[in-house]
């Protein structure tokens, strides 16, 4: 351990030495050749292809292995960032002059310690049976076995203080059906048939497999994911505020439950059969850090108000092998934004804008936004001088002439001045059928909650996402930089980039919706 943190303490010196509604889409450009108006920006050039195939090639590639929070694939991916953001002309702008904001992230998982037996087996964690939440919990009781009950017969059944034993059945409701479909089918049957459970009064649930395909291949998928636990900011040395009394409820403990194949199913049936658990959590604190730059502003009056350019640079890591390949590299998702802000940072620091660009490569985002929340409530700069935030997630895949922009309709709108911006560059740079479907509040797949704007947008901060939307490869070890679209890429490059360079130049800073409120 002393040569380790001997080793990351000089890689951290190298790497922090100095050195009104929307307009309506645009029409595709029937050439690749964009006329030039004359407010284009001016560095345009800049942003490179060969560039951004580079980066992508090596943050994308095996050797980051996948870039997961909370680990040191997730650091080196950072040291390495803020080299080539030194590299590119930017300035440190994160805690004390470096280009790193630490702070610390909490994991809470299933205790190796824990065990579960069903009648004379004792039962192999995570092969035989998954612990579905880290619970504290000894239970030593008779099963009851409800199968697949549901409904009127469910109700009839007296439940109160059991250990029940249940099939999973195939769910009745999907909010999607574009990725991961095998855990989206997994996880919404686990969520339907525990909801119809937990009003019973159980005290523990055991799950086994029903007969569909997907439990059996959902079953291996679901070890890698709840073995790793739940993850958020560390609260332990942060001053936690006590809820308002008219405020929510607090939530009751989950039940304990787990999760057997279907080849338990006849100890589960035995006469007299009875389970035994002993399941406790276990918590650990981790690092995980933003890097942030800068490229100072050129006008006296404007330089301290801030442009943010928003990604994360994590992935999902090293978990089960699809296809012969374990490492989810997250090309797409999202080193095609993180490799994209890089390029942005060379235009501006080639030609810097009237206000400052500040440049923000959030750590933790697959863990629940918790980089970007830890930023916009603890900011290196004032927040109140944060003009606007243009943050994207997954940008080098799917039709060459189509991307989406989130944030352009109500509930979502906050600044009619940034997307007015950001349709304006659209017209000067990749021409895209702008798709605002997945903008919309009613959209099952809720995309707008799910990446790195949405703190900010909460904390009143115009904010805006790009994006090129959710592939059969999301979230697979098959997201690599092969299949990243590299001008496509370069073309979502050079919009945000314009789009930054419009707001960053303007006279006024874009305004903020009067009585902007999403509706979660």
């Amino acid at each position: 351990m002393k040569s380790l943190s001997i080793s990351l303490t000089a890689t951290l010196l190298a790497a922090c030495a100095p050195s009104t509604p929307a307009p309506e889409p645009s029409t595709p450009a029937s050439s690749s050749v964009v006329a030039r108006s004359p407010d284009t920006p001016p560095a345009l050039d800049i942003i490179t292809e060969a560039d951004l195939k580079r980066d992508i090639f090596v943050l994308a590639g095996d050797g980051m292995r996948g870039r997961e929070a909370g680990t040191l694939d997730e650091l080196r991916a950072s040291m390495w960032i803020a080299d080539r953001a030194r590299e590119a002309g930017l300035q440190p702008a994160g805690d004390y002059d470096t280009y790193f904001q630490w702070w610390s992230m909490r994991r809470t998982k299933v205790s190796d310690a824990s065990r579960v037996t069903i009648g004379p087996r004792p039962l192999t964690l995570w092969q035989d049976v998954i612990v579905l939440s880290p619970v504290n919990a000894t239970i030593d009781q008779p099963i009851v076995w409800v199968g697949t009950a549901t409904g009127g017969e469910l109700a009839a059944m007296d439940l109160t203080g059991k250990i029940v034993a249940a099939v999973l059945l195939p769910p009745t409701t999907l909010t999607s059906q574009l990725s991961n479909s095998v855990t989206r089918y997994v996880n919404a049957s686990i969520q339907q048939r525990t909801a119809a459970l937990t009003p019973k009064g159980v005290s523990a649930i055991v799950f086994v497999s029903g007969d569909a395909a997907e439990f059996a291949d959902g079953f291996v998928r679901t070890t890698f994911t709840r073995q790793r636990g739940s993850y958020a900011v560390d609260s332990v040395r942060t001053t936690v505020t006590t809820p308002p009394a008219n405020g929510p409820p607090p939530q009751r403990p989950p039940v304990p439950s787990v999760w057997v194949r279907a080849d338990m199913t006849d100890l589960l049936r035995a006469p007299d059969a009875h389970v035994a658990l002993s399941l406790s959590a276990a918590s650990f604190a981790y690092p995980s850090v933003n890097i942030v730059a800068k490229v100072p502003g050129t006008d006296p009056a404007r330089r301290r108000e801030y442009v943010l350019f928003s990604g994360h640079q994590d992935h999902d890591g090293v978990r089960y092998t699809v296809d012969g390949d374990s490492i989810w590299n997250g090309a797409d998702d999202n080193a095609s934004v993180s490799v994209a802000l890089l390029a942005i940072g060379r235009a501006v620091a080639s030609h810097p804008m009237s206000r400052t660009g500040l440049f923000v490569w959030h750590g933790a985002e697959e863990r629940g936004l918790l980089g970007s929340y830890w930023y916009s409530r603890h900011p290196t700069v004032s927040k109140a001088n944060i003009v606007a935030v243009l943050n994207a997630d997954m940008i080098g895949r799917n039709s060459p002439d189509s991307a989406a922009l989130l944030g352009v309709q109500p509930p979502h709108l906050n600044s009619n001045a940034l997307v007015a911006a950001a349709y304006k560059a659209n017209a000067m740079t990749g021409q895209f059928i702008v798709d605002t479907s997945w903008d919309n509040p009613r959209h099952p797949e809720g995309w707008y909650f799910r990446s790195d704007h949405l703190p900010y947008a909460r904390e009143g901060v115009p904010a805006i996402m790009f994006s090129t939307l959710l592939h059969a490869d999301y979230h697979t070890p098959r997201d690599n930089p092969d299949r990243i679209d590299i001008s496509k890429l370069t073309r979502m490059t050079k919009w945000m980039y314009a789009t930054g360079w419009i707001i960053g130049t303007a006279r006024d800073r874009p305004d903020v919706v009067a009585g902007f409120k999403l509706e979660r």
